[in-house]
């Protein structure tokens, strides 16, 4: 008698098997492009051989409080990628709305809104798009999103005080 659940492990054995190595050429696809044509501001690439675990920068947009910070994110690519979403998250702390101490970043793409024709470069450009405009309407952090919205100035000076202490060392 055939053992129908041990066939279906051997599937999704190789069906795993699969899924991760079409995401080894699809994340090699994306560091070929991203060296070939890299974001304004933004760079990103493997921490070591690990092609699944990668660190980017970012640099703090000129029209933001965090103009002249470097920000440190990491990047951890699912087995599935790209039809699951890579993992980001802030490595240097960040004074903002949508991100919070532990540095996750609320971001729709990175959650229900992502789609496999998304990349990483276009992932870094929504971020630094989420630095210059922050959304206080889906905020991470209530209180610095009250901030925002009822104190814009106290907002800007104390973002740019943790830029200076936490991403200009």
């Amino acid at each position: 008698m055939v053992d129908v659940g041990r066939i279906q492990d051997l599937e999704s054995e190789d069906l795993s098997g699969i899924c991760s190595t079409m995401a080894s050429k699809r994340i090699l696809k994306e560091l070929k492009d991203l060296q070939k044509d890299p974001p304004t501001s933004c760079s990103a690439g493997p921490v070591g051989e690990d092609m699944f675990h990668w660190q980017a920068t970012i640099m703090g947009p000129p029209d933001s409080p965090y103009t002249g910070g470097l920000f440190l994110i990491t990047i951890h690519f699912p087995p599935d990628y790209p039809f699951k979403p890579p993992k980001v998250a802030f490595r240097t702390k960040v004074f903002h709305p949508n991100i919070n101490s532990n540095g996750s970043i609320c971001l729709d793409i990175l959650k229900e809104q992502w789609s496999p024709a998304l990349t990483i470069s276009k992932v870094l450009l929504s971020i630094c798009s989420l630095l210059t405009d922050p959304n206080p309407d889906d905020p991470l952090v209530p209180e610095i999103a009250h901030m925002y919205k009822t104190d814009r100035n106290k907002y800007e000076t104390t973002a740019r005080s943790w830029t200076q202490k936490y991403a200009m060392g």
